[in-house]
């Protein structure tokens, strides 16, 4: 536990141990689950954490409560990352009033048991609740990036509990780079609600925010403009970084060899960055992100079974579950006896909103050949221009 203000405290935990979080991301530094409590006449409790972790939250809970009783728990989220630990802080203090959004009330029998008679207040767009001091008001952040969720503004501290938005992996005290691990959580848990994201940012900028408090990732205090610009690029499906991002799918290794020809020419051709994912053995959650980061993209893979690479085809599949629009491809395939690649990659790319696919496209036959480095030059003319 630890202070954000005199009044505002963390209470939050990390799991260090954690390697994969929600079975499909991999994590490099555990993951914070954050719980916030601000102490007034009236206190309140800002969400739970997950159950791996309820013996040590409650620890700050109680440190933080000196034997008083919380008189709210503000449920912004009910994702079981968040809520784990709400049957169990009302068995504990059933005196408590839950607050949350009328949509979360309708949800909630579905994740617990909660005794009829506990106090709950359902709360809308602008209202407001007084602590003592503080007084918090409460705005309604449908699909970021479930229905229910709610925001809250702190109105004396100007501090927003965020609920998701703003998160990122990682545990809360790593030192790591916010940016990179916080696109690869936005793009692949948030991404598709770019449109939400992009009604919660003018509510936000309405607002005098001082402090950004997230459910996961490190409470943020400076430079919050750079986090809200960030915010505005992902959420519009803006570029972010200049550059050409090739993603491919290798059986062999000779489409992998095209690859880096690729690369060696953009280079050449005075491109600023050729970041490169091996959809085989890369972590398919940071090719999603740096799909979306770059505004150029070439796919690039072998055929198989009359169709395309599966790591292709899932990674297709993930762009086009997470709204990936506004770029310009080039494909390259691989096919010793009857290409098929660029045909299937075609088909899953089409249905994506404002893709421009570039006229020019290469087939390898087995191995690349002089007349293919011709080709790949014309098609890094045509991915740069």
């Amino acid at each position: 536990m630890h202070n954000i203000t005199e009044s505002i405290k963390y209470i939050g935990v990390s799991d260090k141990e954690l390697k994969i979080f929600e079975n499909q991301y991999p994590l490099k530094n555990g993951m914070a689950y954050n719980s916030y409590f601000i102490d007034d006449e009236k206190l309140a409790v800002f969400d739970t954490v997950d159950a791996a972790k309820t013996d040590e939250w409650l620890e700050n809970l109680e440190s933080a409560l000196a034997g008083r009783q919380p008189d709210y728990l503000i449920i912004s989220h009910l994702e079981p990352d968040h809520s784990a630990n709400v049957s169990l802080l009302v068995q504990k203090f059933p005196e408590i009033t839950l607050v949350a959004s009328a949509k979360a009330f309708a949800m909630l029998g579905q994740f617990f048991d909660i005794p009829a008679g506990v106090k709950k207040l359902a709360v809308k767009e602008g209202d407001t609740l007084c602590l003592g001091k503080h007084t918090l008001s409460f705005i309604m952040a449908p699909m970021i990036h479930w229905p229910e969720v709610i925001m809250t503004y702190e109105q004396s501290e100007r501090v927003l509990f965020s609920a998701d938005a703003f998160g990122k992996f990682g545990a809360f005290d790593c030192d790591e780079d916010w940016a990179c691990e916080a696109r690869r959580y936005y793009f692949n848990i948030v991404g598709k609600y770019g449109q939400p994201v992009q009604t919660l940012l003018k509510k936000v900028l309405a607002l005098d925010v001082r402090v950004i408090c997230a459910l996961h990732g490190p409470v943020l205090s400076e430079n919050l403009e750079y986090y809200i610009n960030l915010y505005n690029t992902w959420s519009s499906y803006s570029v972010e970084s200049e550059g050409v991002f090739i993603a491919y799918a290798s059986i062999y290794g000779n489409t992998e060899k095209a690859v880096f020809k690729l690369k060696e020419i953009l280079e050449k051709k005075g491109c600023p960055r050729v970041a490169i994912s091996n959809l085989a053995k890369d972590d398919i959650a940071e090719a999603v992100a740096d799909a979306f980061r770059y505004g150029k993209e070439v796919f690039m893979a072998a055929s198989y079974d009359g169709g395309v690479f599966p790591p292709m085809e899932a990674f297709l599949c993930h762009l086009k579950s997470k709204a990936f629009q506004n770029r310009r491809v080039a494909l390259v395939e691989n096919g010793s006896w009857g290409p098929t690649a660029a045909r299937a990659m075609k088909a899953l790319i089409e249905p994506m909103k404002n893709i421009t696919l570039c006229d020019k496209s290469v087939t390898i036959k087995t191995t690349l050949s002089k007349a293919n480095e011709t080709q790949l030059e014309e098609l890094a003319d045509e991915i740069l221009a």
